[in-house]
């Protein structure tokens, strides 16, 4: 399953991405985690060193390497240069998933405790005043286009601030996205503009509360946000503790705000995955990106990437029928 953590900055989506990665790593699920927020804080909440964090390869930096796998022999690809982030799999392009042994994850990826992390790295100096940060996102935005994982497997990404992820498409990727609210009236304004940009998308929010501390703070958020609310998580000494340096085993989180994972990883194993729809709206905003200004830039009409006889659902299900009898 593929699981985003949005919500304003500050309202805890990059301590409550680590703790769920923290959880589900507990049950032994294969856990795969992408730092695509801007601040880069994932892989030390998830128990990184900071020497490690900045040790990490960058995504965004490595583009072509990541083109240039993910590719493979599809004929519709002439050339690595033409791949874009919105580029949609086709027959011979390389499909992967958490649990195989795959090359770009070897590279990029780092593990601890039990979760591999993923990042697409700071801005560089080169990039000030020169670029926005969705062109380092959009290396992950390529990379869950050609990503089949199953649905014991789980991919988790701490998405931008904000309402920021609608500036790609990025944000259509997910099996389910956790939308994190403090109760706080700034925090439910980007909870409305999140739900009112996702609207016309086939996008399934749950609203997590955050940093609860009273009955009051609950029914503040069950007023404002309605059956939206799924669970909510209670201030915690055992983040604070973490926050400071002081990491604890797992088993130390209280649980109140363990009841709260359980709740949410029941959530996501209930949505189905609809293989259909992700291709479709990958292939619609590769559309919308070569009108708009792919073609123009890479000089040629890049919508013919686009392979109008492959099903990326039938795919998935020859691949599974072939698993089942083997």
């Amino acid at each position: 399953m593929k699981v985003a953590f949005v919500g304003k900055g500050g309202s805890g989506k990059t301590t409550l991405s680590a703790l769920f990665c923290h959880y589900l790593a507990s049950l032994l699920c294969p856990v795969l985690a992408f730092d695509a927020d801007i601040n880069q804080h994932l892989g030390e909440a998830l128990g990184l060193s900071e020497e490690e964090v900045r040790c990490l390869p960058a995504l965004g930096l490595e583009m072509e390497r990541i083109k240039d796998y993910l590719r493979g022999t599809n004929p519709r690809l002439a050339k690595t240069a033409l791949m874009a982030k919105t580029t949609p799999p086709g027959y011979g392009s390389r499909l992967w998933s958490v649990r195989e042994g795959n090359p770009l994850v070897s590279h990029f990826g780092r593990s601890v405790r039990g979760v591999t992390v993923l990042a697409t790295g700071p801005f560089q100096e080169e990039d000030l005043g020169l670029k926005c940060y969705h062109s380092k996102v959009g290396a992950i935005e390529l990379l869950l286009n050609h990503c089949v994982e199953g649905p014991d497997e789980y991919v988790i990404v701490d998405m931008t601030a904000g309402a920021d992820s609608f500036a790609s498409g990025l944000f259509v990727k997910f099996d389910l996205t956790f939308l994190i609210v403090e109760p706080t009236k700034k925090s439910l304004d980007v909870y409305q503009q999140y739900t009112r940009y996702a609207r016309d998308y086939a996008v399934k929010i749950a609203v997590i509360g955050n940093k609860i501390e009273c009955s009051e703070d609950i029914a503040f958020l069950q007023d404002r946000v309605g059956d939206d609310l799924l669970t909510w998580v209670e201030q915690s000494r055992f983040v604070r503790a973490a926050e400071k340096g002081c990491r604890e085993p797992f088993a130390c989180l209280e649980p109140i705000n363990v009841n709260a994972l359980v709740t949410m990883k029941q959530a996501i194993d209930q949505c189905e995955q609809n293989w259909a729809q992700f291709y479709q709206d990958t292939v619609g905003f590769h559309r919308k990106n070569a009108v708009s200004w792919l073609n123009t830039a890479l000089g040629e009409d890049v919508s013919m990437q686009i392979d109008p006889d492959f099903s990326l659902a039938a795919w998935i299900g020859k691949q599974t029928k072939q698993t089942n009898l083997s």
